[in-house]
């Protein structure tokens, strides 16, 4: 099934380049951590988290498939590029018209008590910013299947060189510790925001949502640096 890997030495494998992959400061992480000290709930922060695990395991069964040739063409790391920038400017400006409320109805609420009220966020993106599961789940989905990034990583560790090697159950398996490896990333970082939660201030609140769309600015900008120089 796997010539010449033992399945456990695979499995240590991949999950050692899962934790690996996931921790690093990164857009996902970034959300994660808005959403965990804004709400203090495990659930929304772990979403995003579980969402981008489940879309990095549908590119891993694609390249498994034979999709990973889809890296090397143009058009389509343009298009995906193009997409992924769209969202994370559209991000940006959500967390920092989201700071900019949060910022105004705490002052209303310091000058009279108990008569301000937060607005909530524009229609087309209350999903993506609200703090549920759903909301968190699909915009971490969408995280992971748009970045150009995620194809170029999981051809690299499941090429077709791994797949003519391992044979597809063993790149699968991989792959399976790889995203465990992640997921076991999202749990350690949920439960220490769970903790955190119980010290943030409205002040945290307003931080950490500019703070996580100033990161979207600058990985948008990085995305076209990137593949300008490509």
């Amino acid at each position: 099934m796997t010539p010449g890997v033992p399945i456990p030495v695979l499995v240590a494998q991949g999950f050692v380049a899962g934790w690996s992959v996931a921790w690093p400061p990164g857009p996902i992480n970034a959300e994660m951590i808005r959403r965990g000290i804004a709400t203090g709930r495990f659930g929304s922060a772990a979403s995003v988290g579980v969402g981008a695990c489940s879309g990095d395991f549908l590119w891993a069964l694609g390249v498994t498939s034979g999709l990973g040739f889809l890296a090397h063409v143009a058009w389509f790391r343009w298009v995906m590029a193009a997409v992924s920038g769209t969202l994370l400017l559209a991000l940006a400006w959500l967390f920092l018209s989201g700071a900019a409320r949060a910022w105004r109805t705490h002052r209303e609420k310091t000058k009279t008590p108990g008569t301000a009220h937060d607005r909530s966020a524009p229609r087309p993106f209350k999903l993506l910013s609200a703090g549920g599961i759903r909301g968190g789940f699909l915009l971490g989905l969408a995280m992971a299947l748009t970045s150009p990034w995620n194809v170029a990583f999981w051809v690299g560790v499941i090429g077709q060189r791994a797949v003519e090697q391992l044979g597809t159950i063993g790149s699968l398996v991989y792959a399976g510790a790889v995203v465990g490896g992640a997921l076991t990333w999202v749990l350690v970082l949920c439960i220490a925001l769970r903790f955190g939660a119980r010290f943030a201030t409205p002040a945290w609140d307003i931080g950490t949502r500019a703070a996580t769309g100033l990161l979207m600015l600058y990985f948008a900008g990085r995305l076209v640096v990137r593949m300008t120089a490509a």
